[in-house]
């Protein structure tokens, strides 16, 4: 069954995007992800809508089709205007999709590769922040210590070992 969605005033967007945040923050991640859909409608490109979506869609990633809504939040974090905002947003989808596939079980390589990639990102952040911004120095240490801290977490073959250096 199909409908036809009802589209939000512009004027409502920041009203929208408060309640987007609000959704997230009562772990309802799907309602967020919605009223930021509703809010890209209204006003395409809105930068704070692009973030809060990738990030109610990687909230997602628990118990959702992780490859799908990651997919979906490496779009919104592509149509980001700033090169800082691309990496760090996407150094955070990479890792809370390599969280989500350690949690599911799946090969320590896999991770690894996840969590490198997220660490990759998030040192282009590290060159791209504003002074006094050291979110991405946050992340890259709590990647850094998740791989430090798990034996599992390595590369596929012992000729990859030059990553964990």
């Amino acid at each position: 069954m199909q409908f036809e969605l009802k589209t939000i005033h512009k004027e409502a967007v920041p009203r929208a995007l408060a309640k987007a945040e609000h959704y997230r923050l009562l772990n309802e991640p799907r309602e967020a992800e919605s009223i930021c859909r509703d809010v890209l409608a209204a006003e395409p490109g809105n930068q704070q809508a692009l973030t809060t979506l990738a990030l109610a869609l990687t909230d997602q990633f628990i118990d959702g089709d992780v490859a799908h809504a990651a997919k979906d939040a490496e779009a919104a974090i592509a149509q980001l205007n700033d090169a800082y905002g691309r990496a760090y947003f996407g150094g955070l989808v990479a890792e809370r999709r390599a969280k989500a596939q350690h949690r599911r079980g799946v090969a320590g390589f896999y991770v690894f590769e996840g969590v490198r990639k997220a660490m990759r990102l998030f040192e282009q952040a590290i060159e791209l922040a504003p002074p006094g911004n050291e979110d991405a120095v946050l992340r890259w240490n709590t990647c850094a210590r998740m791989v430090m801290n798990d034996a599992n977490l390595r590369p596929e073959t012992p000729s990859d070992a030059w990553m964990l250096e």
